[in-house]
């Protein structure tokens, strides 16, 4: 990824592959975003997303997850959200733990 979103080295393939990367990502989040009907919004997750989040903020991004005729328009309502935070997962591990201790 660094070679891909540092502007300073020509790596054709790396933005090349970073761009096909987020295109599959956009559109598998939408496929599942519909699936659910995710209406709270779509959260994303993972090691990756804010390494490359300069692709995650492109119209490319966000219209790979919206190209989902005849739903764009539901689609179009759904929030995107790139979770920042690294220890996320294990926040809601602690919930899930504390909530099983207090039953």
């Amino acid at each position: 990824f660094d070679a891909a979103i540092d502007g300073k080295k020509d790596c054709m393939i790396c933005k090349m592959t970073v761009d096909l990367f987020v295109d599959i990502l956009g559109a598998e989040a939408g496929n599942l975003a519909l699936k659910t009907l995710a209406q709270g919004g779509i959260f994303i997750g993972g090691g990756i997303p804010p390494k490359i989040l300069p692709w995650l903020k492109k119209e490319a991004f966000l219209n790979a997850i919206d190209n989902k005729d005849p739903h764009q328009e539901l689609m179009s309502q759904m929030p995107v959200k790139v979770i920042l935070n690294p220890t996320a997962n294990l926040i809601g591990a602690v919930f899930y733990g504390l909530q099983e201790l207090n039953k």
